[in-house]
């Protein structure tokens, strides 16, 4: 197989940007679905009347829809009704969107994990409700939760391939665009995949460092 080394050469400026477009996106996204998870599990588990319904249709509806599709809604179809957002702000939403239940959900099961006998004992010294996920469960259901969460970060770093369809200049639009141009197919691809590894690998070892030290914490090792 001979590759055209020249044209790989002069593309790395190209899947640079985009490389980088692609942190902003996926380090905006994960933020926001950190924070909408923790938010909406608490919730969940504090079983908030009409509030707790309404973010279990939330979830359901962001769990069965693709990505796709809410990027369609948020930039084809708002706008129709006088709302109207940028390509980034909507692939940050859209994102937020998704990956929020997701970590709702990984949330949620660490917080269901932490053992009822430890949750007693923190209401019988008199702590609030609120002292009491501070400083008690909210701690161990984020260890327990760490190795759902590390997979929902590289699953939403890798779902920031589809922002292209919002005009959004990404790794993968920037690929497509050079094999429309120049016909270089295997070229533009191995670039796309030596670009996805760049991020993604390296994030994968730090999450499994942090997942093992978290686990031996947990267990005093």
């Amino acid at each position: 197989m001979n590759l055209d080394w020249d044209f790989m050469k002069e593309s790395l400026p190209l899947y640079g940007e985009a490389m980088w477009l692609t942190v902003v996106v996926a380090f905006w996204g994960i933020l926001f679905s950190l924070i909408v998870g923790l938010l909406c599990s608490v919730i969940q588990y504090y079983k908030v009347p009409v509030i707790s319904r309404i973010i279990s249709g939330y979830i359901e509806l962001s769990r069965n829809t693709p990505l796709l599709v809410q990027l369609f809604f948020l930039y084809y179809g708002l706008p129709k009704i006088g709302i109207h957002f940028s390509e980034m702000t909507c692939a940050v939403i859209g994102l937020t969107f998704l990956g929020g239940s997701y970590m709702t959900e990984a949330f949620r099961s660490g917080i269901e994990a932490v053992s009822k006998s430890q949750i007693e004992a923190g209401l019988s010294i008199g702590l609030s409700k609120v002292q009491l996920a501070r400083y008690v469960i909210l701690p161990q259901a984020y260890a327990i939760s760490i190795p759902s969460l590390g997979a929902n970060v590289i699953f939403l770093l890798k779902e920031t391939s589809v922002v292209g369809a919002i005009a959004l200049m990404d790794l993968m639009n920037v690929a497509k665009d050079l094999i429309g141009m120049h016909y270089r197919t295997t070229e533009s691809l191995l670039l796309l995949v030596i670009a996805y590894l760049i991020l993604v690998l390296p994030l994968s070892l730090v999450l499994t460092w942090v997942e093992r030290k978290v686990r031996y914490a947990e267990f005093g090792n």
